[in-house]
């Protein structure tokens, strides 16, 4: 890398919807929530606001941090058949209407998954407190001064279209610096920017392994980092198990990712990943019982 990696430090403490995130206090839980009838995890709900109402409920019941709703699958479409872009319209009927009363019912704070500027800034004006970007605000020239100034968190996720590495980690931490240091000078506030290496989105299995065995080395933005490991492919790929089946990989995975320095697991199962969580922090960060 040509220049010093030297970003200010990690914010310790930021306020995202009416709740406090104090960052290396504990591993805090992002549950997703896909507007989609063709998630690859297999849990998408289309558009019942209804099911995702309840499905929001039991995840702050069971001690999610944050809900994370998409109305446009991710999943790769060399992986998986039938993906394709889901038009602006098509989005905006799945989410905005949900985000509205979710945003209403629930006390933990709602984040949006989306790369469009209208999807983030409707959701925004809807209750929602967070945007998460897997194309780190490079895809909508106009999604950067949605983000600057609503002053809400955002969440850059690496990500590119093919899987050529010298040093996958390396090559990765250089891209994300550019991308904060470009969300920066858009006038998006440095403490609201949450980095995430993007584990599934241009990096074959090994690689995807590799980021996370070298987690650490992303400490060195000085940026709270996000980790999405959740029912992967490269799960998979290595325990041969469809995406329902993924619950133990994805354990293990969520385990190391808080070994490494996860502020934020993004999970589909939160009820299992909120208990690998706490014992992981007990592990990781100490524990005395009181």
């Amino acid at each position: 890398m040509s220049h010093e990696l030297s970003l200010s430090n990690k914010s310790e403490e930021i306020k995202i919807g009416r709740r406090n995130f104090s960052w290396g206090s504990r591993t805090f839980v992002m549950g997703v929530i896909n507007a989609t009838p063709d998630s690859f995890s297999g849990d998408g709900l289309a558009s019942s606001v209804d099911s995702m109402l309840s499905k929001a409920r039991n995840f702050q019941d069971l001690g999610a941090d944050i809900i994370d709703i998409g109305g446009e699958s991710t999943r790769p479409p060399g992986l998986y058949a039938g993906s394709k872009p889901v038009s602006l319209n098509e989005e905006l009927s799945r989410v905005i209407p949900a985000i509205g009363i979710l945003a209403q019912d629930l006390d933990i704070p709602i984040s949006v998954d989306t790369y469009k500027a209208e999807v983030a800034s409707m959701a925004l004006a809807s209750g929602a407190s967070m945007v998460n970007d897997i194309w780190a605000l490079q895809r909508d020239p106009d999604m950067s001064s949605v983000v600057a100034s609503a002053g809400v968190p955002v969440v850059l996720m690496h990500n590119q279209g093919g899987t050529n590495y010298k040093d996958v980690v390396t090559e990765i931490i250089e891209s994300l610096f550019m991308l904060i240091e470009d969300a920066v000078g858009k006038g998006v506030e440095r403490k609201n920017i949450i980095i995430d290496p993007g584990v599934g989105f241009g990096k074959t299995a090994e690689q995807n392994l590799e980021v996370i065995r070298r987690l650490q080395e992303f400490k060195k933005l000085n940026c709270p980092l996000l980790v999405g490991v959740s029912r992967k492919s490269t799960i998979g790929y290595v325990l041969d198990l469809p995406a329902d089946q993924r619950v133990e990989g994805t354990a293990a995975s969520v385990a190391l990712s808080i070994a490494g320095g996860a502020d934020i697991v993004r999970v589909h199962d939160v009820k299992e990943m909120i208990r690998v969580s706490k014992m992981s922090d007990a592990i990781v960060r100490g524990w005395r019982n009181s």
